[in-house]
C-alpha cells in the first residue's frame, strides 16, 4: 500500500493535481499526505529525478522511458530525465561471488584466473566487474543484483494496477493509453532482466554491423553467460564525451561520426532492430579509434511498415516537403476525437522550415523527431511508441556525433545515405520470403491463365458463351484477345527478369552497379522499365484510344 501512496503523492506533487482528483486518489487522506501537502511548491525537474530514484529501480527505468515522451511532459522535465542515470551503491563482493558461483555451477576461482572485487560500474539492475578467463582473455562480467527480480515485479504490479486504473478513470489516462504504454514498458524491462536475451542481442548486432569498420561490440562468452550473469570480451576505451581535445585532433571525427550515424539509419530502416540507448556512457572510443557499443539490454524493434514510413519521412524532411511529412505522420497515428489537423500541419511546417534554415551547429535530428511527437500529442495524434524511441536514440546520437565532429551535419548524412538505404531496402524486399511468395502466386496465376483463356476461346468458337452487350464486333474482340495474350507474354518475361535478377544478387561479381552485382541490376532495371512501359500502355494509351 505504501508504494501506491508514494505514486499518488508523486503524481500530485509534480503538477498533476487534476489527475489525482479525477482518479479519486485524494481520498487517501492520511497524515503522510498532509505532511507532504506543502512540498508541491517550488518543485523542480531535478527533484523529480531524485524522487524517482528513491521509489525504486522500475521507477528509474520508467523515468528513462518518459524522457522519450515530450507529448506527456514539459521540455524542462524531459531534459532532466534524459540525463537520468541509475548509478547506485555497489553490491558487496560476497553476494556477487555467490550469484556467479550459483549461476556458473563452479567456484569463481576455478572459472577465472582473476576476478576484481571492486565493480567497474554499478546500476539499479546489475553491476560490472573486470575479470580474466583461464585462457588469459580479459572480460567484463555483468552480474544481476540479488533480489532485483522480486523487487522489480512488485513495482511493476503497482504500476500495472495504477496505469489500468488511470486509463479507466481519468481523461489523461484515456487520451494517452497509459495502460498500453505500461505494457510495452513492462515487456522491455522484463527482457532487460534476461542476460541470455541481451547476449543474443549482441550477437545479432555483431552480424548486422559487420560492414562498419569503425564500430565493434563486446562478443559474449557463451559458457560463462546465464540469465543473471553476462560475460563479454573486454573492450578498453573511454566515454566519447571524456576524450581530450588532443585526442580529438588525432581522429578523423567526421568520418567516424558519419559511419556511426549511417549505422543507426541502417538499424532503423533496414534491420528494424535498434540499439536504443546510445548515450555517451554506452559508446566508448578505443585506442584503435573504433567505437565500442555497450549495453544491449534496451533495444527497439521497428515494424516493416514503420521502417518504410520513417525512410520516406526522413527524405521528405531533408527536402523540406512538410505536407508529405504530415501525411505520413497522420498515417502512422491513432487519431483522437479532438484532433486538429490544420494546427498540426502548421506547426510541422514551421518546424521543418526552421530545420532547413538552421546551420549545422543547430541541427538536431533527434530533437526534430521528438518535437514532432510533442506536436502530434498536443493536436490529437498519438504516434507509435517506437517513434519516441527513435527520437531519443537520435538525440543521444547527435550529442556523440558532435563530440567527434563539431561541424557534423545530420541532414547531409541523411541525404548522402538515403539512396544507399533505399537500394538496400529494395533489395531486402526482393529477397524477402513474402516477396517470393508473391512471385510464386503470380507465377501460378500466369501459368494457369493461358489454359483458362483457351477455355474461353473454345467456348466462343463453339458459340457456347453468352456476352450481355448491345453490339459485338468479332474483329475488335479478337484484337483485344491478341493484345491480352501479348501482354501475358511480356508479363512472363518481366517476371523472369525479376526472379533472375533476385537470384543473381547473391552472386559476387567484379562488375557492379549502385554497389550491387551489375548484371543483376541491369536485369532488374530492364524489368522496371518494361513494367513502366506496360503500365503506360494499359492505363494511359488504352484509355486514350477509347
Amino acid at each position: 500500500m505504501d508504494q501506491y501512496k508514494d505514486l499518488a503523492f508523486f503524481l500530485w506533487k509534480y503538477g498533476n493535481s487534476d489527475l489525482v482528483e479525477q482518479a479519486k486518489l485524494g481520498d487517501l487522506d492520511t497524515d503522510e499526505w498532509n505532511e507532504k501537502e506543502g512540498s508541491s511548491d517550488g518543485t523542480s525537474p531535478s527533484e523529480m529525478v531524485e524522487d524517482l530514484k528513491a521509489m525504486g529501480p522500475a521507477f528509474i527505468k520508467l523515468g528513462q522511458l518518459l524522457s522519450t515522451r515530450p507529448d506527456l511532459l514539459p521540455s524542462e522535465y524531459i531534459d532532466e530525465l534524459t540525463n537520468l542515470q541509475d548509478d547506485v551503491e555497489a553490491v558487496p563482493y560476497e553476494q556477487i561471488q555467490e550469484i556467479v558461483e550459483n549461476e556458473l555451477g563452479v567456484k569463481i576461482s576455478k572459472a577465472f584466473n582473476h576476478f576484481n572485487k571492486e565493480a567497474l560500474a554499478s546500476a539499479s539492475l546489475g553491476q560490472v566487474h573486470l575479470a580474466e578467463l583461464r585462457d588469459g582473455t580479459t572480460v567484463v562480467v555483468k552480474v544481476q543484483r540479488p533480489g532485483i527480480r522480486n523487487e522489480i515485479q512488485k513495482e511493476l504490479d503497482v504500476l500495472e494496477n495504477s496505469s489500468e486504473f488511470l486509463e479507466k478513470n481519468t481523461d489523461f489516462g484515456k487520451r494517452f493509453r497509459v495502460h498500453r504504454l505500461f505494457k510495452q514498458f513492462q515487456k522491455t524491462l522484463i527482457r532487460e532482466l534476461d542476460y541470455l536475451k541481451e547476449a543474443e542481442n549482441i550477437r545479432q548486432f555483431e552480424k548486422n554491423l559487420a560492414e562498419f569498420k569503425y564500430l565493434t561490440v563486446p562478443t559474449p562468452v557463451k559458457d560463462y553467460t546465464t540469465e543473471r550473469v553476462l560475460t563479454m570480451h573486454y573492450l578498453k576505451g573511454e566515454k566519447i564525451t571524456d576524450i581530450s581535445p588532443l585526442k580529438q585532433l588525432e581522429l578523423d571525427g567526421e568520418k567516424i561520426a558519419d559511419e556511426l550515424f549511417q549505422s543507426y539509419l541502417q538499424q532503423i530502416v533496414i534491420d528494424g532492430f535498434v540499439h536504443a540507448d546510445p548515450h555517451p556512457g554506452n559508446l566508448h572510443l578505443m585506442d584503435n579509434n573504433k567505437i565500442a557499443m555497450l549495453d544491449f539490454g534496451m533495444v527497439a524493434h521497428i515494424s516493416p511498415k514503420l521502417r518504410d514510413q520513417y525512410l520516406k519521412m526522413m527524405i521528405n524532411i531533408g527536402d523540406g516537403n512538410a505536407d508529405e511529412v504530415v501525411n505520413l505522420l497522420v498515417e502512422m497515428s491513432e487519431v483522437m476525437d479532438d484532433a486538429d489537423e490544420e494546427s498540426f500541419r502548421s506547426e510541422i511546417s514551421t518546424l521543418i522550415l526552421e530545420n532547413l534554415n538552421a546551420d549545422a551547429s543547430q541541427l538536431k535530428t533527434g530533437k526534430i523527431i521528438l518535437e514532432m511527437v510533442r506536436y502530434a500529442g498536443t493536436n490529437g495524434f498519438l504516434l507509435p511508441v517506437e517513434m519516441s524511441l527513435i527520437g531519443k536514440t537520435l538525440l543521444n546520437l547527435d550529442q556523440v556525433a558532435r563530440t567527434l565532429s563539431p561541424g557534423f551535419n545530420p541532414n547531409n548524412a541523411i541525404k548522402k545515405h538515403s539512396m544507399e538505404l533505399t537500394n538496400k531496402h529494395m533489395f531486402q524486399d526482393l529477397t524477402s520470403l513474402n516477396y517470393f511468395q508473391t512471385l510464386l502466386d503470380s507465377k501460378e496465376l500466369v501459368e494457369k491463365f493461358p489454359e483458362r483463356l483457351n477455355t474461353i476461346m473454345d467456348n466462343v468458337a463453339r458459340n457456347e458463351i453468352k456476352l450481355k452487350i448491345d453490339a459485338l464486333d468479332e474483329g475488335e474482340m479478337m484484337k483485344g484477345f491478341q493484345k491480352v495474350a501479348n501482354r501475358i507474354t511480356v508479363g512472363l518475361i518481366l517476371a523472369a527478369l525479376i526472379i533472375g535478377s533476385s537470384l543473381l544478387m547473391q552472386v559476387d561479381t567484379a562488375f557492379t552497379l549502385f554497389g550491387y552485382p551489375g548484371l543483376a541490376m541491369i536485369f532488374f532495371l530492364a524489368a522496371v522499365l518494361g513494367s513502366g512501359m506496360l503500365a503506360f500502355q494499359i492505363f494511359l494509351a488504352d484509355e486514350y484510344k477509347d
